[in-house]
C-alpha cells in the first residue's frame, strides 16, 4: 500500500512539474568593434570605434545597457585625427531570451570630442536594432545598428549611424 502511494504521488509531481528553460545569468560586461559615420557631426568624418559594453537584465524582457565609444575620426577641416568619447546608457526589449537574443531599444548618448584647443559637446537620442547569439552558457556574440539626432547650443541638429560587433562574457 505504501509503494502504491508513493508511485501515486510521484505521479502527480510529474504531471504538475513545469518544463525546463535555459536560465542565463543577467549580467553582462563586453567589448565592440565598429564603424561610427558621423555624417558631418561636428564637422567629422566617420571612424572606427572600441566600446566597453555593460548589460542589467531587469525583469520581463528589459535590459538596461550602457555602452562607451572610443574613437578617433578626421577632422578635415585639419586634417588630423581627433579624440571623440561617447558614452550611452539606455533600455532594449528583447524579443526572445533564450540562447538567440534580437532586440530593439532607445540610448541617450554624449558626445564629447577633443580637438587641438578646442572642444565639443552634444547630447543625442536615438534608437538601436540587433541581436546576441550565446556560444556558450556565459559567451554571447552580437551585431548592434543605432542612428542618433545630437542637439548641441548654437548649432544645427546633427546625426550619426553606428555598427558595431560585440562580444560579452554574462555573469
Amino acid at each position: 500500500m505504501r509503494t502504491l502511494f508513493c508511485a501515486l504521488g510521484l505521479t502527480v509531481a510529474l504531471l504538475w512539474a513545469a518544463p525546463a528553460h535555459a536560465q542565463f545569468a543577467n549580467r553582462s560586461l563586453g567589448l565592440s568593434l565598429g564603424y561610427m559615420d558621423f555624417n558631418r557631426t561636428a564637422g567629422l568624418e566617420g571612424g572606427f570605434f572600441l566600446g566597453l559594453d555593460a548589460s542589467l537584465y531587469i525583469e520581463g524582457g528589459f535590459d538596461l545597457v550602457s555602452l562607451t565609444k572610443i574613437t578617433f575620426p578626421k577632422d578635415p577641416a585639419t586634417g588630423k585625427r581627433v579624440v571623440g568619447l561617447a558614452p550611452s546608457i539606455g533600455i532594449r526589449y528583447l524579443f526572445l531570451e533564450e540562447s538567440f537574443r534580437p532586440f530593439a531599444g532607445s540610448d541617450i548618448s554624449y558626445l564629447f570630442v577633443l580637438r587641438e584647443g578646442t572642444t565639443g559637446q552634444y547630447v543625442g537620442i536615438g534608437p538601436n536594432v540587433g541581436f546576441e547569439y550565446f556560444v556558450s552558457d556565459s559567451v554571447s556574440l552580437g551585431l548592434r545598428g543605432q542612428y542618433n539626432i545630437y542637439i548641441a547650443l548654437n548649432e544645427d541638429t546633427q546625426n550619426s549611424l553606428t555598427f558595431g560587433a560585440t562580444a560579452a562574457a554574462y555573469f
